[in-house]
């Protein structure tokens, strides 16, 4: 055998057999995301199981459960993503952006109709299945609400401390925007037909505006 031949053998010793990686488990669990969230949407959290999951996504169920332990570790990872499409946070607090024009852009109101869509369907979600299931709240609490609240606060004290906003408490204030803004966005009185993207927009900029009415601090 030849010198040569070895050296190719001992180097095959250390190599690993069966196919190769073609994603990350970051890319691989993105794509299980996306494919399992219009899984979510189409039967609901109820009607969502792991194995179904896989089946969807085309995966193993022993890699599913790698990357996702359980059902509810796919959906918070959802809500979190969501809270993004709600909320354009962190951001650069020394921005030179008009007030209304910089919380036009935290809240999203320029979203397209498709954009929009697609974040009002995981809203339904949510809501038609959260008094069936204690753990939607928790997770919608823990990814998105609470998240969400505290990067808006803390957006608004870099304002205040620049000297554009009154010294309200940030808190406060942070809450007061998310129930204006997003009771704008989402929700509706019982028989009214749902606003247009357009309608809700400008329904929240004039939140915006009487907002900042009593909290700007006025040039003088």
């Amino acid at each position: 055998m030849t010198d040569s031949k070895i050296g190719e053998m001992a180097g095959g010793q250390g190599r690993v057999r069966g196919r190769p990686k073609t994603r990350s488990d970051e890319a691989e669990r993105q794509r299980i995301v996306r494919s399992a969230r219009d899984l979510f949407l189409d039967v609901g959290y109820g009607g969502t199981t792991m194995d179904a999951v896989a089946a969807r996504c085309g995966v193993s169920k022993r890699t599913l459960y790698q990357l996702f332990p359980a059902k509810t570790d796919l959906f918070r990872v959802m809500v979190a993503d969501h809270r993004r499409s709600m909320l354009a946070l962190p951001r650069d607090p020394d921005e030179d952006l008009p007030l209304a024009e910089a919380l036009a852009a935290i809240f999203r109101l320029d979203i397209d109709e498709i954009d929009d869509r697609d974040r009002l369907a995981f809203i339904r979600l949510v809501l038609a299945d959260s008094d069936r299931f204690s753990e939607i709240g928790e997770v919608i609490v823990e990814e998105g609400a609470e998240p969400a609240r505290r990067l808006l606060e803390d957006w608004l004290a870099a304002q205040q401390e620049r000297g554009r906003l009154r010294p309200f408490p940030a808190a406060a204030m942070a809450r007061m925007l998310m129930d204006m803004i997003f009771s704008a966005l989402i929700k509706r009185f019982p028989g009214d037909r749902l606003p247009t993207v357009e309608e809700r927009a400008r329904h929240a900029r004039l939140c915006l505006e009487v907002f900042l009415e009593g909290a700007e601090v006025k040039a003088t």
